[in-house]
């Protein structure tokens, strides 16, 4: 398993419309093969800043994932709402304290 992490930017005036798109996708993100856990944070102090968090089983659902029509579609969309390039990380969970 490891997490993604993307950092997204967005026009003031698009956040709203950011914010509607993904609550109607998130579970069909959720939903993927391979694809055991999300959420969407905003930063606190530029609220123009996002990031999503996923856990994923392997790099190969996560690729089957970006691969899809579905995504192909919903990044299309998403992208004419950003201000600034995204950013992506994949990392792997070295400690966990709960």
């Amino acid at each position: 398993m490891f997490v993604r992490i993307v950092k997204m930017s967005f026009q003031s005036a698009k956040i709203e419309e950011f914010l509607e798109m993904f609550h109607q996708k998130k579970e069909f993100i959720r939903g993927f093969d391979g694809c055991t856990f999300l959420e969407l944070y905003q930063d606190k102090n530029n609220p123009e800043i996002f990031f999503t968090y996923s856990y994923w089983q392997n790099e190969s659902d996560l690729e089957n994932y970006k691969n899809s029509d579905f995504f192909k579609k919903v990044w299309k969309q998403t992208k004419t709402y950003f201000n600034n390039k995204p950013e992506a990380w994949s990392v792997d969970k070295k400690v966990s304290l709960q």
